[in-house]
This record gives C-alpha cells, sequence and structure tokens, in this order.
C-alpha cells in the first residue's frame, strides 16, 4: 500500500529527514509519536504528496501501487485529489461555506458529478451523526463536530489513504476518544489505511503499529 525507503528532506542546511524506511500495509493503521522536532510532520506531508523530498538522493515512494517520485505538478494533484484525504489538528474548513459544502470540495475539484458530491457528502454526514448540522458553518458546531466534517471531507472521494496530523489535538478527552474509535469504525466499514501522528498516547497505543521517530530517524516499529 505504502513504500517509503530512504526519504531525506533538507531545509537548506538542515538535515530534517534521515533516510527513513516504512512499509505499510493495506487496511493498517499505523501511529506515528516522537518529540516535537523528530520530523513527523514533515514525513507525513512528504507521503501526502504536499512536500517534496530530496530528489537528488536515491528514494522511493509508492502510494496505492503508483510510483510517486517523477511525477508532474499536475498528475500529483490528481492522484492526491483521488487517493489521500487528510485529517488535520485544526481542521481547516472554510469558514464562509457550511459544513455540506466543505465537505463536498474535494469532490468538485475531482470534477465529478455535483449532484453525485452532494448525495455522498449527506451520506457521510448521516453517517457521522451530522444530518442536522449539515447546513450550519464551522463557528456554529463545536470542536468535535468541525473535525467529524473534517473527516467527512477527507472521504468524500473514497481514498485508500487517510493521513492525520494531530487529528485529536484540539478536542476534549470525550471528544478525542469518539475521533480515534471512528477511525477504526471507518477503516473497519470503508477499508482506509491510516497514518497518524499524535501526541495522544491512548490513540498511539490503539494502533496497528506504532513507529517511533527521533532526530529524523525512525528508531522503532518499522
Amino acid at each position: 500500500m505504502i513504500i517509503a525507503e530512504n526519504i531525506h528532506k533538507y531545509y537548506g542546511d538542515l538535515h530534517v529527514l534521515k533516510g527513513v524506511n516504512v512499509h505499510i500495509k493495506e487496511k493498517e493503521i499505523v501511529s506515528i509519536v516522537g518529540k516535537s522536532g523528530a520530523g513527523k510532520t514533515t514525513f507525513l506531508q512528504i507521503l501526502g504528496t504536499l512536500d517534496a523530498l530530496d530528489d537528488k538522493i536515491d528514494s522511493k515512494l509508492q502510494i496505492n501501487n503508483k510510483k510517486i517520485i517523477g511525477l508532474k505538478d499536475k498528475e500529483m494533484s490528481k492522484f492526491r485529489n483521488e487517493n489521500i484525504g487528510f485529517i488535520f489538528q485544526f481542521h481547516q474548513l472554510l469558514p464562509e461555506f457550511d459544513a455540506l459544502e466543505n465537505v463536498c470540495i474535494p469532490g468538485y475539484i475531482a470534477g465529478r458529478d455535483t449532484v453525485e458530491v452532494e448525495n455522498r457528502a449527506k451520506e457521510l454526514l448521516s453517517y457521522l451523526n451530522l444530518t442536522d448540522r449539515m447546513h450550519h458553518k464551522p463557528s456554529e458546531l463545536s470542536g468535535g463536530e468541525q473535525q467529524r466534517v473534517a473527516v467527512a471531507r477527507a472521504l468524500i472521494n473514497n481514498p485508500s489513504v487517510i493521513l492525520a496530523d494531530e487529528p485529536s489535538g484540539n478536542l476534549d478527552s470525550h471528544q478525542a476518544d469518539e475521533l480515534h474509535r471512528l477511525f477504526f469504525k471507518l477503516r473497519d466499514e470503508f477499508g482506509q489505511t491510516f497514518v497518524i501522528v499524535t501526541h495522544n498516547k491512548e490513540l498511539a497505543d490503539m494502533a496497528d503499529r506504532k513507529l517511533v521517530m527521533q532526530d529524523g530517524e525512525i528508531i522503532a516499529g518499522h
């Protein structure tokens, strides 16, 4: 499902990722833990094709049987939109749009039929117990509701991979627990592969596998 080999990343003279190697199976839920500055988010952004790895070094990145290195920008954007869903700590919902519209945006970007996208968005919001909140704007939703809208948005194009960066970082303990259980329910019902960067020990320990990063390297859990 995800094969990352010898992944390096430099920011100027700062060597952030130092040859990271990870193989992640289909439908696996993998957590990535480590102190701030260990390189977790940088690695997640490279897996999500949001950031480029160092192309002067012989590396391999393959997602869903697709070789990522060498794709042109337009190809990369299309692949990302169709295959990868993102959930961030700060949900990044657009404040001027309601929940339904926010969920639909990746589907519209993909050029899918408007009615089909809206029907799928309504199904997902219903699945996430947000039917009565779909026409509310983010400012009218609780933190937990906003994050569930972000989950629905991540799912709208039926991606094979969900990448989450501190997804429960802004939630209280009850909301965080609900979100964590939701990830496993989604994996079981929709078959997605999850890679989750987190400081939440409970979530990290729930995962099928826990990777520990330190100083730009994975030191445990390959």
